[in-house]
């Protein structure tokens, strides 16, 4: 039998409200720096939440207006992670049947799909985009990486509601290791900050309304969250067979080790408050990757600041990890960079390889008041710094519909 093929990442690209790319993200990560702000579009004011947590540098500013003009914003995102992640990996030499791409999105170009049916109402069908269709399709991401790099190997889009862009590095992940491929371009964006959505997530009572003072309305694990900010954006990680990494002399960052996929089947939005799914998740993960419960150090957690999810995920990690849960240090970034939906689970993979390589957990910024039914060890206000030695590194992700996704990543020696 043949020996299991071994998955590492050899390049990160990132478009995120807090930096234009992964270094600037990451440093205002470690910074404390809140991509939270109030919207200048007329539309805000008609809605019950008026901020939001758009990207730090506009596509406009990096794309051609030739470019942007057939593209979807979340089509944009995906192009300028990708590019900026295949540069960082040194640009590997490839047979296009060899690569693939899996980019994944929660909600696809709904901004396309909205604005052109304001255009067909205003202004009739003969004004309608030819691109609308090209650009409103949830593959519409992966699908334009895909053209761009001539990927032949497969394209690909899960779409799992915020535990896609998780879901997207584990299905690369597989391909790889089941020999589909030996270099994969994978992650997840999300652009849907528009009425529409908002309202509806306003409706729902996800969002936080502390309109006063955005940056300081995403706060997980606080005892008076009262829902997330929503944010947009994306993140991409270059996967690739060790073998044919260490074969072109790439830099490797770390190893995606194993992955663990559940469902809750509870409730189209709410979690599981026992969090059983996770639990399973979390042992699937570790059990893939061959490791146990002392090896994990650092943990990026899905928190969104909600006050039944946050408890529910914090419960659960407890209960899955034991009593090595006092010694993983656990991060909640969307207290930064607001709730990327689709794209969540990339970013913050993004995060646990920087973390992994740096050696450095990133802060949780905005608990004043720490839940007490919160038990795990939560990194607080500043960087936590993280082991030498061989480490490994958690990131839950999980959705609307009871979905569930854990990534193990760990050092590579």
């Amino acid at each position: 039998m043949s020996a299991q093929r071994r998955v590492v990442v050899t390049g990160l690209g990132a478009t995120t409200p807090i930096g234009g790319d992964a270094s600037s993200t990451w440093a205002a990560l470690l910074a404390g720096k809140s991509g939270a702000r109030t919207l200048t579009e007329d539309w805000a004011n008609t809605i019950p939440v008026n901020f939001a947590a758009r990207v730090a540098v506009d596509p406009s500013e990096v794309m051609e207006r030739v470019e942007l003009r057939k593209l979807d914003r979340s089509e944009a995102f995906a192009l300028i992670a990708s590019r900026e992640a295949w540069k960082d990996a040194g640009s590997p030499e490839v047979d296009n049947e060899r690569l693939g791409v899996v980019i994944a999105s929660g909600i696809g170009g709904v901004t396309t799909l909205l604005d052109q049916y304001d255009v067909l109402k205003e202004k009739g069908a003969r004004s309608v985009s030819p691109y609308t269709v090209p650009m409103l399709m949830p593959n519409g991401p992966a699908a334009h990486v895909g053209l761009e790099f001539k990927a032949r190997a497969g394209v690909h889009t899960p779409v799992s509601a915020c535990a896609s862009g998780a879901e997207a590095i584990g299905y690369a992940f597989e391909m790889i290791r089941n020999n589909r491929a030996d270099v994969i371009i994978s992650g997840g964006v999300e652009a849907a900050i528009h009425a529409l959505p908002m309202a509806g997530f306003a409706a729902m009572k996800a969002l936080s309304t502390r309109s006063d003072a955005p940056e300081r309305a995403s706060r997980p694990y606080d005892l008076d969250r009262d829902g997330f900010v929503l944010g947009e954006g994306g993140g991409v990680l270059i996967l690739e067979e060790y073998e044919h990494a260490k074969a072109r002399g790439a830099k490797i960052y770390c190893e995606i080790a194993g992955q663990g996929l559940t469902s809750d089947g509870f409730h189209i939005a709410a979690p599981d408050p026992d969090g059983s799914g996770v639990q399973r998740a979390i042992k699937f993960a570790l059990a893939d990757a061959g490791i146990s419960t002392k090896d994990v150090v650092h943990l990026n957690a899905h928190a969104t600041s909600t006050p039944a999810g946050d408890v529910a995920e914090a419960n659960a990690l407890r209960l899955a990890l034991g009593a090595a849960a006092d010694h993983v240090a656990v991060s909640a970034t969307k207290s930064m960079t607001g709730h990327l939906l689709g794209g969540a689970g990339a970013i913050e993979s993004v995060f646990l390889v920087k973390a992994i390589q740096d050696r450095m957990a990133p802060p949780t910024i905005n608990i004043e008041n720490l839940d007490p039914a919160v038990t795990v060890d939560v990194v607080r206000d500043k960087p936590r710094a993280l082991p030498s030695g061989d480490i490994a590194a958690l990131n839950d992700s999980f959705g609307f519909g009871g979905h569930n996704v854990v990534l193990v990543f760990k050092s590579v020696n």
